[in-house]
């Protein structure tokens, strides 16, 4: 059974979590100031929690809040273009009840799949030192401890795919192959005992990568037909 107390607790320590204060300051400010656009808004402008189902067997992990995205709705993949390319995905693919992502409030509902990342604080030019990801890989940790229905974890970005790598091998899993290295499609299967998670590797749905093509719908659409055929074939 989920403990969704424990959950509760785990986005509770997130928001409240100070363990960088060069980034709570950072974060601090951009509400302060924001962004033109959304001068009328009021920034969420603290680390940002997971969002979704408890009772999810996929889990998908993504590197970091933006700034005037996640920073001001505080929900994840939610108010910027990143999540304009990820939300409608995962509709596409059957995991969410609505294509757009707006705010809190949008009535957005994900259903089989939790949305989290590898760092919880929007992070200067979008990069988190080696620290800061440290400082938030237990949080990380706490999630997978209590998301116990997972099958499936889809690591948005190489850094993210390292996070998801770190994790499975923190909570005991073996990896086959025991080096997984980043690419696009590229998967590994952990192993605890009788429990497996399959592991899938994504370029993240980034303005940088999506708007060159690094990244297309085709592709993007691909890894979670894989993760829908993963969840079928783990389910017999």
């Amino acid at each position: 059974m989920i403990d969704l107390a424990a959950l509760s607790s785990i986005e509770r320590a997130v928001v409240r979590c100070k363990r960088c204060p060069e980034l709570r300051a950072y974060i601090a400010e951009i509400g302060a100031e924001k962004r033109r656009a959304h001068k009328d808004c009021d920034y969420w402008a603290k680390p940002v929690p997971g969002f979704g189902d408890p009772t999810a067997r996929l889990v998908v992990v993504g590197l970091a809040p933006g700034a005037h995205g996640s920073n001001r709705t505080g929900r994840p993949f939610t108010g910027d273009a990143s999540g304009d390319f990820f939300y409608p995905a995962l509709y596409r693919a059957g995991f969410a009840s609505q294509p757009n992502a707006v705010d809190r409030d949008d009535g957005l509902r994900l259903n089989d799949c939790f949305v989290t990342g590898s760092i919880r604080c929007a992070p200067p030019q979008n990069k988190p030192t080696p620290r800061e990801l440290q400082n938030c890989f237990s949080h990380l940790v706490d999630e997978f401890d209590v998301l116990i229905r997972t099958r499936v974890v889809v690591g948005l970005g190489s850094i993210a795919f390292s996070t998801v790598v770190g994790v499975l091998r923190q909570t005991g899993y073996t990896l086959q192959p025991e080096r997984p290295k980043f690419g696009h499609g590229s998967e590994l299967v952990a192993t605890k005992g009788r429990r497996q998670i399959h592991a899938i590797a994504s370029y993240h749905p980034s303005r940088q990568n999506t708007n060159t093509g690094v990244l297309t719908v085709a592709m993007f659409d691909a890894i979670f037909a894989r993760v829908l055929a993963l969840l079928e074939w783990t389910t017999r």
